[in-house]
């Protein structure tokens, strides 16, 4: 049965994980339940306050890396508030809209079509700033990512 409850926990991160590339999924809960379900089937002694304190301040950086890394992508390409909403608007509906390649093209194209009809700027600075839009999303899955792998590596520290 353990190899059965280790391959639950495991799902839970893959799942975590493939909430980089689908921003639907919530990642952060699928981490988490992957602690509490290791929990639950072997034991809660390996976490202590420090561990949940420090995994508390990594999903704050989860967030924090998500919006930064959105707005800052946005905003360094001539972008305003209205192209970041956009681009984060495309960002959720484009894996459905266009599945596979509607992860970078959603926010693109968000981005655009906000800068175009909210601030009226011209079709090459709103490419421009959908161009940006992608890097931040880029950057933004790579620092998750990394974050991420950071949470996973620790709570296995804790229970080995």
């Amino acid at each position: 049965m353990e190899y059965l409850y280790w391959a639950l926990i495991i799902i839970f991160f893959i799942i975590a994980f493939a909430g980089l590339l689908y921003p639907i999924i919530p990642s952060v809960l699928f981490l988490a339940a992957g602690f509490i379900m290791y929990g639950i089937l072997f034991s809660f002694e390996p976490f202590n306050w420090v561990f949940w304190t420090i995994q508390g301040l990594f999903v704050v950086l989860l967030f924090g890396a998500d919006y930064v890394a959105n707005m800052v992508g946005v905003k360094k390409y001539g972008g305003t508030k209205a192209g970041v909403w956009g681009s984060t608007i495309g960002l959720l509906a484009g894996p459905f809209v266009i599945p596979v390649f509607g992860i970078l093209v959603g926010p693109f194209l968000g981005a655009i079509i906000a800068e175009i009809a909210v601030n009226k700027k011209h079709l090459n600075e709103a490419v421009k700033i959908g161009f940006g839009s992608v890097v931040g999303f880029v950057s933004s899955v790579i620092t998750k990512g990394l974050i991420q792998a950071v949470m996973v590596i620790y709570f296995l520290v804790a229970v080995f």
